[in-house]
């Protein structure tokens, strides 16, 4: 009797032990914030102003189902006095084997390195502002939907990305056509710091949406269905593991956007970035854009844009950004701008 209770009463300490370990694993939430602000000068005027403050959610519900929440205030163009929140990702991530997961929410559609690498915080950014094929409306940016993903698997730590979605002019709700959006992504690090990575999207645009995340759009999609397929491919370096000196970033995405009475027409958007850091915390860096389309286009509107983009990061920590940088961009419908701009932003 005296021995079961010696048995008895450690293994009572061990359970509540262990209870209370899996309820502070459920408690585990991180809540992070970034911010930046900017000063620029453009056609002889000086501004300032708020970019974007991002609220970044992540939590451990157990050991194997996590969530991400992300959501976005800044200031509307249309009323500088005001500001839109916008629930940029919302995600529920189940890790069912290994490496291997299933996610459901709202999502970056996982189409191209930058727009799944870098969340809104200004402050990994390598530069002031994302690519132009972002403000360009060329890919999409978001997806509702679900996904597979595997991540590091293999000597070459293979990775993978399925999604089917709701498609371009849907909401985050519901779909607005029986047609569903498909990703399929893959990418592979064959060294340290090293990625190469290809992409495809497809999607069926209905007669008459009014699409989301696009500041261009053509009036033949209000005509027409039109049926889209976007191919992309990346190549990253960042030495950072070693000497911390280089940084090389470049993509190509084409679409193809077919409609039924004009037949398929053909756009490519291009970025090449580089940057050299030439002490711990100073990087120059430059960027370069171009973004063609056909003349017959049906979806984008068909003028060619191309940007140039020489800055210079000063990193006084991890959290901690400076930028200073000069835009030009060549407009083949409009003028062309340049523009100077000096950046901070923080995490914390």
């Amino acid at each position: 009797m005296i021995t079961s209770k010696f048995v008895l009463v450690p293994l009572l300490i061990v359970g509540l032990l262990w209870g209370s370990i899996q309820q502070s694993i459920a408690q585990r939430t991180q809540i992070r914030g970034f911010v930046d602000a900017y000063t620029s000068y453009q056609k002889g005027k000086l501004n300032f102003g708020l970019g974007e403050q991002d609220l970044f959610i992540t939590s451990e519900i157990t050991e194997r189902l996590s969530f991400l929440g992300e959501t976005v205030a800044k200031y509307s163009l249309d009323s500088p006095t005001d500001f839109n929140i916008s629930i940029e990702r919302i995600i529920l991530k189940y890790n069912y084997a290994g490496n291997h997961s299933v996610l459901l929410g709202k999502h970056h559609t996982p189409i191209n390195y930058w727009n799944d690498t870098y969340h809104h915080g200004r402050v990994f950014f390598p530069t002031v502002e994302r690519p132009l094929l972002f403000s360009e409306g060329f890919i999409p940016l978001h997806t509702t939907g679900i996904s597979l993903q595997g991540q590091n698997l293999g000597r070459l730590r293979f990775g993978y990305d399925l999604m089917l979605g709701n498609g371009l002019g849907s909401g985050d709700i519901a779909d607005n056509n029986p047609f569903k959006s498909l990703t399929a992504a893959v990418h592979i690090k064959p060294a340290d710091g090293v990625r190469f990575g290809a992409s495809l999207y497809h999607d069926v645009i209905s007669k008459g949406s009014l699409v989301h995340n696009h500041s261009t759009g053509a009036s033949t999609l209000a005509l027409a269905r039109i049926r889209q397929s976007i191919m992309t491919a990346s190549v990253s370096y960042n030495d950072s593991i070693f000497s911390k000196k280089y940084e090389l970033l470049a993509e190509s995405s084409m679409a193809m956007n077919k409609a039924d009475s004009l037949g398929t027409q053909n756009a490519i958007a291009t970025y090449a970035y580089a940057g050299l850091r030439i002490t711990d915390k100073i990087i120059p860096y430059i960027r370069i854009d171009d973004i063609r389309y056909h003349k017959q286009e049906v979806y984008y509107h068909d003028h060619r844009v191309q940007s140039f983009v020489g800055g210079l990061r000063y990193e006084l920590s991890y959290l901690a950004v400076f930028k200073l940088e000069y835009q030009h961009i060549n407009n083949h419908r409009t003028a062309d701008t340049d523009r100077m701009i000096f950046q901070v932003a923080v995490g914390f």
